[in-house]
């Protein structure tokens, strides 16, 4: 099934400015991050970044700091340790309308989140990326990009993508999410997102 972007949230894990030296092709991986943040944008799709420990770690980098509303701040590795998924049932679930104030609670449809795509870039692959991914394949579809993920070793971030697809989510590329997001050239969108491509 492709991506869509009326399905899609983009999650950002703990790129942050003390943590991004020390791993694996730092700047391709946090270049493609940025590209997804600015499409994402582009296309009205919610962002949430976590931080793991700030304090040791450092805040999220400047590049992607004003892409999302306040990070998701934790000390767990797992973001769904820390709230995750309410955050992202938040976003995704549509609000009430005014007018079901009158209809009586037994009657009322539950609230469906209708951005069940979770798009995940992040690090560390082998760490938060990974059981971020796990608490989160119960109640989602999760996309990891490839990508825009690393650890500080390879061995470590592609033992994480063995793990993450034997699980069950899909390894995607930053180019595949851009261009299931437009679906073709006719896309208001797509001279902006190629452009981002091209860069």
């Amino acid at each position: 099934m492709l991506i869509d972007t009326s399905a899609s949230q983009l999650v950002l894990i703990d790129l942050q400015a003390k943590l991004m030296p020390a791993m694996h092709e730092s700047s391709f991986v946090l270049q493609n991050a940025v590209r997804l943040a600015q499409a994402a944008r582009l296309m009205r799709v919610p962002v949430t970044v976590t931080e793991q420990y700030p304090e040791g770690l450092g805040e999220t980098v400047p590049e992607l700091a004003d892409f999302a509303r306040e990070p998701l701040v934790k000390t767990e590795f797992s973001a769904v340790d820390a709230g995750l998924i309410e955050v992202l049932q938040e976003i995704g679930t549509p609000k009430a309308s005014p007018n079901l104030k009158s209809v009586p609670k037994h009657l009322q449809k539950a609230p469906t989140n209708n951005r069940t795509d979770i798009i995940i870039a992040g690090c560390e692959a082998h760490v938060c990326v990974l059981q971020t991914v796990m608490g989160l394949l119960e109640d989602f579809d999760v996309y990891v990009v490839t990508d825009a993920c690393s650890s500080r070793t390879e061995r470590n971030r592609d033992a994480a993508y063995d793990r993450i697809a034997a699980e069950g989510a899909s390894l995607v590329t930053t180019e595949m999410v851009l261009f299931e997001w437009l679906r073709g050239s006719e896309h208001a969108q797509f001279k902006a997102v190629q452009g981002l491509i091209k860069v």
